[in-house]
């Protein structure tokens, strides 16, 4: 195993390496659609890029749709899925109503962000994939001068 081999790995200094992607999905308080024309959808688009280059996020896909986002972020490991969650939503909000005060109008006054989210991990190996690879290891160790495991057991 030669970490330098891992496909879109990224290569942290100390020596880890991590590979971890997530689809991200978010909506308007009461599905307002919010996100009406070119211009709004542009200007949200440039926040969260603009917020995640601050917080160590990478955006490798991003859809502004009229009402919710859709994101395919990684981060490293040591931060939280709920404080990205947090800083995207939050800092985009803050400064949303900012150059869009007329919108708290359409929410009651209130939020843009539902306070709900979707995350999902997306990765180029399924999870049974990786089961199979961890439940052969033994096997394809063996030529090494490990003993070959017969059962999980160990038996």
């Amino acid at each position: 195993f030669i970490m330098s081999k891992i496909k879109d790995a990224v290569y942290m200094p100390g020596g880890y390496v991590y590979n971890c992607n997530y689809h991200l999905i978010w909506v308007t308080k009461y599905r307002k659609e919010i996100f009406d024309t070119n211009e709004k959808v542009q200007y949200m688009i440039g926040l969260l890029k603009h917020i995640a280059s601050l917080n160590q996020i990478d955006i490798k896909e991003i859809e502004v749709m009229p009402d919710h986002i859709h994101l395919l972020i990684s981060f490293p490991p040591r931060l939280s899925i709920t404080n990205v969650v947090k800083a995207l939503k939050g800092a985009s909000a803050r400064k949303w109503f900012s150059q869009y005060p007329e919108t708290k109008q359409l929410l009651w006054n209130g939020h843009l962000w539902s306070r709900s989210y979707y995350i999902g991990t997306v990765g180029a190996m399924s999870k049974d994939v990786v089961k199979k690879y961890i439940q052969n290891q033994r096997f394809t160790k063996a030529k090494s001068g490990r003993k070959k495991r017969t059962n999980s057991s160990g038996e």
